[in-house]
């Protein structure tokens, strides 16, 4: 059980319902700044993009502007994703939740964030792999910028653990408040 009552029927929270609270506060935190990062990316790229068409106009180029906007994307997408998906902003197959029973709702939501959750961090587990080794080789890329690979890799990197922690956090809301679910109170 989640909670436990009073002889009054006031509700005390239990240990775990605290401490899930707790990380959810943690997670929503860096969630949101992951969510911050990402829009100041998106705030770079348009400078970047509007210096450029700036310098061509004189026949000038910082030749990385492909570069440099294509590792923005992947950070940007991956910085924002577990913001995204804490606010409720991924798509979801609401039509076919609604038609289950209530009952039913939880033990699928537990499915989907477990599923998720074991894709994500195997991918995390060896996109470390790949930043360690970029870093360790030192390798850059083959631009004229020469960038350090393990920089943008490492932000998405930092983007799949933020998504790998809400997704933790989603799923020990879930097994904790289970009972909230069946009843319709969540």
């Amino acid at each position: 059980m989640s909670s436990q009552h009073r002889r009054d029927g006031a509700v005390f929270p239990s240990v775990a319902t605290l401490l899930v609270d707790l990380l959810g506060r943690l997670t929503s935190a860096l969630a949101a700044l992951g969510a911050g990062l990402a829009m100041l990316l998106v705030i770079y790229m348009l400078g970047h993009i509007l210096l450029e068409i700036g310098l061509r106009l004189f026949g000038r180029s910082t030749f990385i502007l492909d570069e440099y906007i294509g590792y923005a994307v992947a950070s940007m997408t991956f910085l924002g994703i577990p913001y995204a998906l804490e606010k409720g902003g991924l798509i979801r197959v609401e039509l076919v939740l609604n038609r289950l029973p209530q009952a039913w709702r939880w033990p699928l939501e537990l499915l989907a964030s477990v599923s998720a959750l074991l894709a994500f961090g195997w991918l995390a587990r060896y996109w470390t792999i790949a930043v360690e080794r970029s870093f360790q080789r030192g390798i850059t890329s083959e631009t004229l910028a020469e960038t350090p690979l393990w920089i943008p890799q490492g932000t998405v990197l930092i983007g799949l653990y933020l998504l790998c922690l809400v997704l933790i956090t989603r799923t020990l809301r879930i097994l904790v408040r289970r009972k909230t679910f069946d009843s319709g109170e969540d």
